[in-house]
C-alpha cells in the first residue's frame, strides 16, 4: 500500500546515496545530512553552512550496527557504555582509524558518533543503509533551527531535499563526550 510518509523517507534515502543534503528533524533541531563518503557531499554541507572542514562532523546511524566498522576495535566495557546510551541524545568520541574521510573527521583522531533516538531520523538512516552525517542546519554562528520555515530562511531552495516533520523534545543538542575519558565538549 502507498504511503506518502514512505515515499518521502524513500525519496530522501535515495537523494542522499546520489550524493545530496538534506534537512530533516532530529531530537533539538532540525539537522543537514549527506552521505559521510561523498566527497563532494560532505563539502557541500560545510559550504553550506560555512563550517571550517577542520572541526569535523557528526556521524549518526539508525542502530549501533551501522557504526560497527567504528566500533569493532573498543573493548567490550566501552561497547556497553555506548550501547546503554543508545539510542539517544549521547554523541561519543571514538577512533576512526581512518576509516572515515578527512571532512568527516577534520583534525581529530576521533570522530563522533551517535544513535540516533529519533524515529524519523532512525528510520532514514536504516533506509539509506548506513550512517549519515548529522550538523544543526544552520549557517556556522546562528542559532540552530527549530522549525523548517528557518531551515528555509537559512537555505532556500539549495537544499536537495526535506524529509518532513517533528523536532524532537530535547531541549539542546546531543551530549558529545570521548568514550575513553568521558571528558565532556559539548554540555
Amino acid at each position: 500500500m502507498f504511503s506518502p510518509a514512505s515515499f518521502r523517507m524513500r525519496l530522501c534515502a535515495n537523494v542522499v546515496a546520489g550524493g545530496g543534503v538534506i534537512a530533516c528533524p532530529t531530537e533539538a533541531v532540525w539537522g543537514l545530512s549527506c552521505d559521510p563518503f561523498s566527497e563532494s557531499a560532505v563539502q557541500r554541507l560545510l559550504d553550506l553552512k560555512d563550517r571550517p572542514a577542520h572541526k569535523g562532523l557528526i556521524l549518526v546511524a539508525g542502530d549501533e550496527s551501522q557504526l560497527d566498522f567504528l566500533l569493532e576495535d573498543l573493548p567490550q566495557t566501552l561497547r556497553r557504555k555506548l550501547s546503554v546510551s543508545w539510542p539517544g541524545p549521547n554523541t561519543w568520541l571514538v577512533p576512526h582509524h581512518g576509516r572515515v574521510p578527512a571532512l568527516v573527521h577534520g583534525r581529530f583522531e576521533s570522530v563522533a558518533v551517535r544513535v540516533s533516538g529519533h524515529p524519523l531520523v532512525r528510520e532514514l538512516c536504516l533506509e539509506y543503509g548506513g550512517p549519515m552525517v548529522s550538523s544543526s542546519a544552520n549557517v556556522a554562528g546562528s542559532p540552530a533551527p527549530k522549525t523548517l520555515l528557518a531551515v528555509r530562511k537559512y537555505f532556500g531552495n539549495r537544499l536537495d531535499g526535506v524529509l518532513p516533520g517533528q523536532v524532537g523534545v530535547a531541549g539542546r543538542p546531543s551530549t558529545i563526550r570521548d568514550v575513553f575519558s568521558d571528558e565532556v565538549f559539548r554540555a
